[in-house]
């Protein structure tokens, strides 16, 4: 879609906080969403992905995923790499939160080795959510620190030595 679009959608979702807590505002939000998604071409990956969007944000993982689901089928990485790669995030957020956290871990899995942008961290935090719904608590701590240290002003070394000591058979040294 054009700019103007994306920048009415992007002005609706820093308006969330505007509709949520409440089931009628957040009705409201969804047929605003709604209404902005009909705006589309025919078959376009944007409108579920910004449907789903918008039931998983308040609160419906289970109306969320078939949605995910058919965004990235209509192709919706061909249009935006990037919100293809929040699609995965946010169908895994959801997967989890819906009792099915293995295909979570499945989805953002690849997604570790995936060309490095500002989803990284995200991709690692919703990764050691599904793994720790799981009972993978171990493995998921792991990949939160990892995602952590480099964020760190200090300590970054013994952070990321620790983090891959938690799923290696040994503890490494005091760093």
């Amino acid at each position: 879609m054009n700019q103007d679009w994306e920048d009415r959608v992007a002005a609706l979702w820093a308006r969330f906080d505007d509709y949520a807590e409440e089931e009628e505002g957040e009705a409201r939000f969804r047929a605003e969403v709604d209404a902005l998604v009909a705006e589309l071409p025919e078959g376009s990956p944007l409108g579920p992905f910004e449907r789903g969007g918008a039931w998983d944000a308040t609160d419906h993982p289970d109306e969320a995923v078939p949605l995910y689901r058919e965004a990235l089928a209509r192709g919706l990485a061909g249009v935006s790499p990037h919100k293809a790669r929040q699609a995965k995030i946010q169908l895994a957020s959801s997967l989890r939160n819906i009792g099915r956290a293995e295909e979570g871990v499945e989805l953002l899995r690849p997604e570790l080795d995936a060309p490095s942008d500002e989803l990284d961290d995200a991709v690692r935090a919703f990764l050691a959510l599904c793994l720790s719904g799981l009972g993978r608590d171990r493995e998921a701590l792991s990949l939160a620190l990892g995602a952590l240290a480099p964020h760190m002003s200090r300590y970054q070394r013994s952070t990321a030595a620790y983090a891959r000591a938690l799923v290696a058979a040994e503890e490494p040294r005091q760093a």
